[in-house]
């Protein structure tokens, strides 16, 4: 059995790693735009110099998987027809390229690989007392602004957004701005209508001074679905079954943020669970066993504040908050646990 695993972020290598375990007759075949394997949760820590969010896709793969560096133009009729001009054909695929920025003229994404390093070579040059503007108050804006804070004392940064910490109840709210104001980082809320070489334009009609700004909101997908044919919801995302695969085509798999699964919301913590319910959901119907639905369970919302502090908000499993939280090194711990975590998952396939 012939399967392509197009995307080599979180979902697409537990996905490639479960399947090389837990489907012996599998025959995997990842494909991904660069060689390596990125933490979209650390970019943050990319930017401002404090870590590697990188790692070589083929020392995290299973033996016996093979790697492909390739953009994929198509997903045909059982086959996927990559940019080179070639194809590979499958017996069942599974899409997982994630999320994606789509970021305001005059800022530099920091959702994305690219983007990133974009920021951290612009950052570097940037000369004592600039200014970096950050835009976006949830979670991306909120490590990013915080990150490069703590790594960068002399710089003013700012962080802009609608309402900045809203994903949290209010008590957790406090404690992430007042965590913010501990590192100097100025907190605007307010919308963004314009940047420019030097300048943000914000909603209420105020101009400021910005020496680098950067887009913080990761809020689109691929449009690699929708170009292939695959039925799709509003936001650009395949509509999937309650086994997560395709209403267009039931061999093809959707994980991760690039499936429109009712309740889920972008989040690297979903990434892995869908993918191992679609690996197992594939091993059973291989197996002639009846596969069981798919349903999202949450567990938190967390945000680190530089290298030492952090809140984590528990949740519900329908992802509404709970009133109990954690900050300090407590949740510094229980983030980094869960980051290096979901890094182990992806490269061994277990777990979830």
């Amino acid at each position: 059995m012939k399967v392509v695993v197009v995307g080599g972020g979180y979902a697409g290598m537990y996905a490639a790693n479960r399947l090389a375990k837990k489907v012996k007759s599998a025959e995997v075949t990842v494909i991904n735009p660069r060689p390596d394997f990125v933490e979209r949760v650390r970019l943050h820590q990319q930017i401002a110099g404090t870590a590697v969010a990188a790692t070589p896709l083929t020392s995290m793969l299973r033996d016996g998987i093979t790697s492909r560096v390739g953009t994929v133009e198509k997903i045909c009729d059982g086959g996927v027809r990559l940019d080179d001009g070639t194809s590979l054909d499958f017996d069942h695929a599974f899409l997982a390229v994630g999320s994606t920025v789509v970021p305001m003229p005059g800022t530099v994404p920091v959702g994305t690989w690219e983007g990133a390093e974009r920021a951290r070579v612009a950052l570097a040059a940037l000369p004592a007392s600039s200014t970096v503007t950050v835009i976006g108050g949830g979670a991306t804006g909120i490590e990013t602004a915080a990150e490069v804070a703590g790594a960068r004392r002399d710089l003013r940064v700012r962080l802009v957004g609608s309402s900045v910490a809203g994903i949290f109840s209010r008590r957790a709210y406090r404690r992430v701005r007042a965590g913010l104001e501990r590192l100097r980082v100025d907190i605007v809320d307010d919308g963004v209508t314009e940047a420019t070489d030097g300048a943000v334009r914000l909603r209420s009609g105020a101009a400021l001074a910005s020496d680098l700004t950067l887009w913080a909101i990761v809020a689109d997908v691929p449009d690699l679905a929708g170009r292939s044919g695959l039925q799709v919801d509003a936001d650009g995302r395949a509509v999937v079954d309650e086994y997560l695969r395709s209403v267009s085509d039931e061999r093809i798999f959707a994980v991760g943020d690039c499936a429109a699964v009712p309740g889920a919301r972008f989040a690297c913590a979903l990434a892995v669970p869908q993918a191992a319910h679609a690996v197992d959901t594939l091993a059973h119907l291989t197996e002639g066993r009846v596969p069981e639905p798919y349903s999202p369970r949450y567990v938190a919302r967390a945000v680190t504040l530089g290298r030492k502090n952090a809140v984590g908000q528990f949740t519900r499993p329908d992802d509404t908050l709970r009133r109990w939280y954690v900050t300090g090194r407590t949740a510094v711990v229980i983030k980094e646990m869960a980051s290096r975590g979901g890094k182990y998952g992806a490269r061994t396939g277990t777990g979830a």
